[in-house]
């Protein structure tokens, strides 16, 4: 599909293949939509209309938040501007608001790319890829990021989508989460501790209805796949409809955010589950912090299938 200079998110690429249907977006690099016969399982969002709470987004060089927005690495001392001025947070990183490139198209995939240049608050180059795939088994998002600076670079990375089941209302979903433990946060979201979920309201290592418990939890020490892997479930009561969203190996935390501070239509309508490398903070914690180093290339790769 053609540019739409009136179009908040910029060009529009639409995939599909066996039933399963996409549309990947220019500004952020993200995905806007995502059905299966039909039906709609992410909760996107118009052609003309801006993105919102980051629906979607690519999150890189960082996912979450950074505490004032400042850190160290190696011997300097970095700024990054305040992108939640009300918490006084660096939060998602720097690409999610970008304009992305097409690499290369076909009916079923798109491959698009972003070269980050250095800025004060981050002063490395990173090259950017992601191929959005649909087939069989439903939509694969497979992400590589390159180091294009002569030094080690932080890095982290995540995507923001939210999902949502026919008629089935956030309440109502059963929730499964691989994460044995849970990031502590304080008033402006920002981890203090963490803690193990067993025996507590967040458990969700097995599935079960949320109810009216308010998330926007990061899940760590997660129970991996024999792959290496892990996956959130999502179902409904009744068994006629569920969702997994799969990881690979590289993403060690799970976001779950259940919209209940999005304004409107929107709130707590679905279910944000973002696959994370890192928990917020990492820039200053360095917890799971990747460092890059010259030329160095990360891959990671998740995706989202229908169940019965």
């Amino acid at each position: 599909m053609g540019k739409d200079v009136h179009a908040p998110s910029g060009t529009q690429w639409t995939i599909s293949a066996d039933g399963h249907q996409a549309v990947v977006v220019e500004v952020g690099g993200g995905l806007r939509a995502y059905r299966h016969d039909g039906v709609d399982y992410l909760d996107g969002y118009a052609e003309d209309e801006l993105s919102p709470g980051s629906a979607g987004h690519v999150l890189a060089p960082w996912p979450n938040r950074i505490r004032d927005g400042q850190y160290t690495f190696g011997d300097r001392s970095l700024q990054l501007d305040l992108t939640e001025p009300e918490r006084h947070n660096a939060l998602h990183g720097l690409v999610n608001w970008v304009r992305w490139e097409l690499v290369e198209q076909s009916p079923a995939s798109v491959t698009i790319g972003y070269d980050l240049p250095p800025t004060p608050g981050y002063p490395w180059s990173l090259r950017l890829r992601s191929r959005w795939s649909v087939g069989p088994d439903g939509l694969r998002a497979e992400h590589e990021v390159t180091n294009l600076a002569g030094e080690p670079a932080p890095f982290g990375f995540s995507v923001h989508p939210y999902f949502q089941l026919p008629k089935v209302a956030v309440d109502d979903l059963l929730l499964r989460v691989p994460g044995r433990n849970r990031v502590l946060t304080d008033g402006r979201l920002l981890p203090v501790a963490a803690t193990e979920v067993s025996g507590t309201e967040y458990d969700f290592t097995a599935p079960r209805p949320i109810g009216d418990l308010v998330l926007d939890l990061a899940f760590g020490d997660v129970a991996r796949d024999t792959d290496g892997g892990s996956a959130v479930t999502l179902g409904a009561p009744d068994g006629a409809s569920g969702l997994r969203i799969w990881a690979d190996r590289e993403f060690g935390w799970w976001q779950v955010f259940t919209g209940d501070t999005l304004g409107g239509e929107r709130h707590r309508r679905s279910v944000a589950v973002e696959p994370m490398t890192c928990p917020p903070d990492a820039f200053r914690s360095g917890k799971d912090l990747i460092t890059l180093d010259p030329g160095q290339t990360w891959r990671g790769a998740w995706g989202v299938r229908p169940e019965a």
